[in-house]
């Protein structure tokens, strides 16, 4: 493009000797290039916003087996998880609930005059009823909700301390020949489902009998000493207004004893199922599993037997030995049943697959 000439010249004569004057010529400026343009902002593309990795993959169903596995596997110290269980949910929850029922049972079932050792309003055997009834009730409670709480994978068994090889001990603990069954067999009648029944119910009692024999010497002497403290002595004995000490006395009582006896029972049944586990480990094939041991097959998705062991492998390895080689005459066309056994033991997983006579 031509530079434009200085608009206040004139313009020249044509004519081949006409020569532009110097003043008539705008001079050009100093570069002849246009100065750089800034440079435009890139649009963004995808490749240049950050990469998300991948989402992690979904589980699959053999690791929540996995994950219950490791929950049913007594604990070789007292984890916090299971000091939690033992004393906040059982035993500060069974203390606040069985010191609200004591409450409102004290409330609605006294009436004047209430005395402390003559009858018929006695707190004296109020608190002797209480502390058996409340050991009663609060034992079968505990047994299953105990029991429930290790089949889902709650709470872990104690596994920490010896197995017992007393046999006293064994028996007050349920343990191998000694154990019960709450679970009738179809081939069982009446008469023995009902026997059967008695029975266990009999030897439940009678342990939750003896822990209220232990409630009755520490909680009953302190009772009615502090209600002889606080009652009005009239002749030989003692009497007491309606409200609130007849309450009062009951909410205290129920709670504290609570409070004490729910953590012994939850530690009873967390340390008895650990001591069956080690048991199943240690012992034979001849070994009884019954119903009260609640860590059983159908709890473990994947069909994974928990806390069996070796043994459990083994038993399967002999059941496919004697299917192959019974009835069917020819192992041609046909492998024993597979069975994947799956064990825990001491934090290791074990598998043990059967077919065709062979064991990986």
């Amino acid at each position: 493009m031509p530079w434009l000439r200085n608009p206040f010249s004139r313009a020249p004569k044509p004519g081949p000797e006409a020569e532009p004057d110097a003043s008539d010529i705008e001079p050009l400026p100093a570069s002849t290039t246009s100065p750089p343009s800034p440079p435009s902002p890139a649009s963004p593309t995808l490749e240049s916003f950050p990469t998300v990795p991948d989402a992690a993959p979904p589980r699959p169903s053999q690791d929540i087996g996995a994950i219950l596995a490791h929950f049913k596997t007594p604990t070789p110290r007292l984890s916090g998880h299971q000091i939690f269980y033992i004393f906040v949910v059982d035993g500060l929850g069974a203390g606040v609930l069985s010191g609200g029922i004591n409450f409102a049972v004290a409330y609605d079932t006294h009436s004047h005059p209430i005395r402390l050792f003559r009858l018929p309003n006695t707190l004296a055997g109020d608190a002797a009823v209480t502390i058996i009834l409340q050991s009663l009730i609060t034992w079968f409670i505990e047994f299953f909700l105990v029991r429930r709480d290790l089949a889902a994978g709650g709470v872990s068994p104690i596994g920490f301390l010896p197995r017992p090889t007393s046999r006293i001990w064994r028996r007050v603990f349920l343990l191998d020949e000694f154990a019960l069954t709450a679970t009738s067999t179809e081939d069982e009648t009446g008469r023995q489902r009902a026997k059967r029944w008695g029975r266990w119910v009999l030897e439940q009692a009678g342990r939750a009998m003896l822990t209220a024999v232990a409630g009755f010497v520490l909680f009953w002497p302190v009772s009615v000493a502090v209600l002889m403290k606080l009652g009005k002595k009239e002749g030989g004995d003692w009497t007491f207004e309606k409200t609130w000490t007849p309450q009062v006395f009951k909410l205290v009582l129920g709670g504290g004893w609570g409070m004490v006896q729910t953590p012994v029972y939850a530690g009873f049944r967390l340390v008895r199922e650990g001591w069956v586990i080690l048991g199943r480990e240690e012992g034979g094939e001849d070994r009884v599993v019954v119903e009260e041991d609640v860590d059983v097959v159908e709890a473990v998705p994947g069909e994974a037997l928990v806390g069996r062991g070796e043994i459990e492998a083994e038993r399967a390895v002999k059941v496919a030995e004697r299917t192959s080689g019974s009835g069917q005459g020819s192992r041609g066309g046909e492998a024993a049943a597979a069975s994947p056994v799956t064990s825990s033991r001491a934090g290791a997983d074990e598998v043990a697959v059967v077919g065709d006579e062979e064991t990986v």
